[in-house]
């Protein structure tokens, strides 16, 4: 157990990744598809809240519509400061992946959470409610696999 917290919360930050090499390749397509799905949030028209969620803003009032995006908006800026993070971790703080493969699961979860006790009423299954738990798997598995140690070739890891 020590070491779990060790290795989730190291002493020295360093761009060493201390697990299984298969943790850090997905976390790079994972980082993609958090800088990707922010932008949408941040650029497209109607903040992804139609387009992609399905959330029926037409029959929705003018103002009522004006601030569900508005929310998609600043849910996307939100969300590309924490792809930031994640993307500063793989480039320079390689140490931190195992931290925040524990971030992304907490976030999802708790998001999937909120979205059962909160519903949201859309037309179609959205996207982020389809993927919520294949990626939360995933990233659980990856969470485990980033916390066993890497077999080391002359002493370094990657």
């Amino acid at each position: 157990m020590m070491q779990v917290l060790k290795t989730l919360f190291p002493k020295h930050i360093t761009n060493r990744f201390p697990g299984q090499k298969i943790a850090l390749y997905v976390f790079i397509p994972l980082t993609l598809m958090l800088i990707f799905r922010s932008c949408v949030h941040l650029a497209a028209p109607d903040g992804g809240a139609q387009s992609i969620a399905t959330i029926p803003l037409d029959s929705f009032s003018d103002a009522a519509a004006a601030n569900v995006i508005a929310i998609f908006g600043q849910w996307g800026l939100s969300q590309l400061l924490l792809a930031g993070l994640f993307l500063l971790v793989l480039v320079r703080y390689r140490s931190l992946i195992p931290l925040f493969y524990l971030v992304f699961v907490l976030e999802w979860s708790g998001r999937m959470a909120v979205a059962h006790f909160k519903p949201t009423v859309t037309l179609e299954t959205s996207p982020g409610a389809a993927s919520s738990l294949p990626f939360l798997a995933i990233a659980l598995v990856m969470l485990v696999l980033s916390l066993i140690p890497a077999k080391q070739k002359n002493g370094e890891t990657i």
